[in-house]
């Protein structure tokens, strides 16, 4: 028993690893794009409830990055949000069903593979920087908690050690939280039906960015650090599979007002790292947010947490997902190939990262045959 309680602390503890992006993207959608946020907070609970008891491993659930960030800064109408959601889950559903994903991905060298790796990881670091920057000396002293639980304290729950330090210390210091507009209580409301407007919106500014994401860190990416972490267990989490839960989650979903939703490799190794091993983590952190929906206040009390606090929860998921094994035992010859593609997913997007290392590798694979030659 003492054993299964260690183990349920520390999925607990994993499960909140990866809220230092479901949180400023999600409730980001809420407060500051209107979205209604009971359907938002429901799409989110059960993809992530249902990944867990599918999967049984901690496959986490993410808004998609390049939707949500368009979403924040563009003129997109809910409608087109709606589109642009059924659109990816169709696309996805067929590339999963028919396997061509898993065909697609066997063909991506693994250079390439490494440095979409480091270039999402230096992505998601940058992002955490912002995050911490809005209090860095919060920001610093959660950093320090996290890292010597970890370092130290390797049994203990480091993600929910540092979570609460971090709200303690940052109401004493008046850190910023997640700004919400007075929302009242968290209604149920529903988005109308696009318009051909609306589709054609969504797929010159949503989903053509998206696809290109989605296919790189939350399909093949995803299925490769499931594959590093949990070895054989890790047999159901294909390429083809991810896809298909993915498209199937969007389609049902989003019409019914949730946010795009994809799973990630940076998920992946913030669960891991804070703890995580097994499909309970997903399943209670969905719970919980069924939690936030539905009792008085839960909101709130999310959104209370300190920016700063979520951007160390990141930084350190950042650096797990860049830094892989992968990286370290990779041949010297292969080195310019993950420099050249993670700088290009870094500077432009993961699409044309991957686009840039296929023909670098090219290169280098032709490189190479010519040395073995003379």
């Amino acid at each position: 028993m003492p054993s299964v309680q260690k183990n349920l602390v520390k999925d607990a503890s994993g499960a909140l690893g990866d809220i230092g992006t479901l949180i400023p993207l999600g409730l980001g959608a809420i407060g500051l794009a209107g979205l209604a946020p009971m359907p938002v907070l429901l799409g989110f609970a059960v993809f992530y409830i249902a990944t867990g008891l599918y999967y049984r491993l901690p496959i986490p659930v993410q808004p998609m990055k390049a939707v949500a960030a368009l979403l924040l800064t563009s003129q997109v109408s809910s409608q087109s949000l709606v589109a642009s959601g059924v659109l990816i889950g169709a696309i996805l559903l067929f590339l999963g069903s028919t396997g061509w994903i898993n065909r697609t991905a066997s063909l991506i060298p693994r250079s390439v593979l490494s440095g979409l790796q480091l270039g999402l990881g230096l992505m998601l670091a940058n992002m955490s920087l912002g995050l911490m920057a809005t209090s860095v000396p919060l920001g610093v002293v959660t950093l320090a908690i996290l890292g010597i639980t970890l370092k130290l304290l390797p049994n203990w729950p480091a993600a929910l050690i540092g979570l609460v330090g971090s709200v303690a210390i940052g109401t004493a210091l008046g850190a910023p939280g997640l700004t919400l507009p007075a929302v009242g209580s968290v209604s149920l409301s529903w988005p109308e039906l696009p318009g051909i407007g609306d589709w054609q919106q969504a797929i010159s500014m949503l989903v053509l960015p998206q696809l290109a994401l989605t296919l790189t860190n939350a399909i093949v990416l995803t299925s490769l650090v499931v594959d590093d972490y949990f070895g054989e267990q890790s047999h159901r989490v294909s390429p083809a599979r991810l896809s298909v839960s993915t498209g199937l989650a969007n389609l049902v979903m989003v019409p019914l007002g949730a946010l795009p939703m994809c799973h990630g490799a940076g998920g992946v190794a913030a669960h891991y790292r804070f703890g995580a091993r097994t499909g309970m983590a997903p399943v209670l952190l969905g719970t919980g947010l069924l939690l936030v929906a539905f009792v008085p206040g839960g909101l709130s009390a999310i959104a209370a947490i300190p920016m700063a606090g979520l951007g160390a929860l990141l930084f350190v998921a950042a650096v797990e997902l860049a830094l892989s094994r992968r990286l370290w035992t990779a041949r010297p010859s292969c080195w310019p190939v993950i420099a050249i593609t993670a700088l290009v997913t870094v500077w432009v997007d993961p699409f044309f990262g991957l686009l840039a290392g296929v023909a670098s590798e090219t290169v280098r694979a032709a490189w190479v045959r010519g040395q073995e030659i003379a």
